[in-house]
């Protein structure tokens, strides 16, 4: 199975929410929870990703990576972030700057004049622009998402519309970014885009090819925790990918910079 989770979360219980949250768990997810529960399935690195209701405040994020080497994070920063503070961050194993679109793709924060200056510092620093978007609106960004070369991650399978069925602006918009960029989809959180993913995942395979594709867990699964089991997870991915299988730990392992699975 899958050594390298590239998507989950932690956060304390008692740390409040930012204004404006959609939703914030009522309990804690530590990073203990996930190392005991990811190690009993063989998974030995990870990539803690900032959640939204945290917002710009990455202090839990940051605690989370400063106890492990195995570790990497994406954070949430505002286009106000100086290239003093991506350094800071990546010097204590940040990869990733993360823009959670959903409920707020129209928000024109968004098209914020310094995010090109932010996001070509990242780019300077090996970073990706992780996209996490409302089912079948990715290809709205295609025209106004910023010209920098940064790689794309795509979270959860791209979000396509209709679930299972083919997204053919999704892809198309995938193959647009892919002429000027690296592309990498997640295939994560199943529960948040429908039934029938394995011909998603042809698509995918089709469209970028394997050394586009990750594996995440998203744990602890908010808002679909009673829907959701590690092993499950692994394995509906592992079963869809075939041949592909061990595509996801190489391509995460180069994406982040962390030693190469055995």
């Amino acid at each position: 199975m899958f050594q390298i989770d590239t998507h989950f979360h932690v956060f304390s219980a008692q740390a409040p929410a930012v204004g404006g949250a959609r939703y914030r768990p009522a309990y804690g997810a530590s990073l203990a929870q996930w190392q005991a529960l990811s190690g009993v399935h063989g998974v030995r690195a990870g990539v803690v990703v900032q959640p939204s209701f945290f917002g710009t405040d990455n202090s839990e994020l940051e605690a989370a990576l400063a106890t492990s080497c195995a570790l990497r994070g994406v954070c949430v920063l505002g286009p106000e972030a100086s290239a003093g503070e991506l350094a800071r961050l990546h010097g204590i194993g940040v990869r990733g700057l993360r823009w959670n679109m959903v409920g707020r793709q129209d928000d024109p924060a968004w098209r914020d004049a310094r995010w090109p200056v932010l996001l070509e510092a990242a780019h300077a620093l090996g970073w990706h622009l992780e996209l996490h978007t409302e089912p079948g609106r990715l290809a709205e960004l295609r025209e106004w998402l910023p010209p920098v070369p940064i790689a794309l991650v795509l979270d959860h399978f791209g979000k396509p519309a209709g679930g299972a069925q083919g997204d053919a602006r999704m892809l198309a918009c995938a193959r647009h970014w892919r002429e000027q960029r690296e592309v990498y989809v997640k295939l994560s959180a199943p529960y948040r885009v429908g039934a029938g993913l394995a011909g998603v995942v042809a698509d995918w395979l089709h469209c970028l090819g394997e050394q586009a594709l990750l594996w995440g867990s998203d744990w602890p699964w908010t808002n679909h925790e009673a829907q959701a089991s590690y092993a499950g997870l692994q394995r509906g991915v592992w079963d869809w990918l075939g041949p592909s299988r061990e595509a996801p730990d190489r391509n995460a392992a180069r994406l982040f910079g962390m030693p190469a699975m055995p």
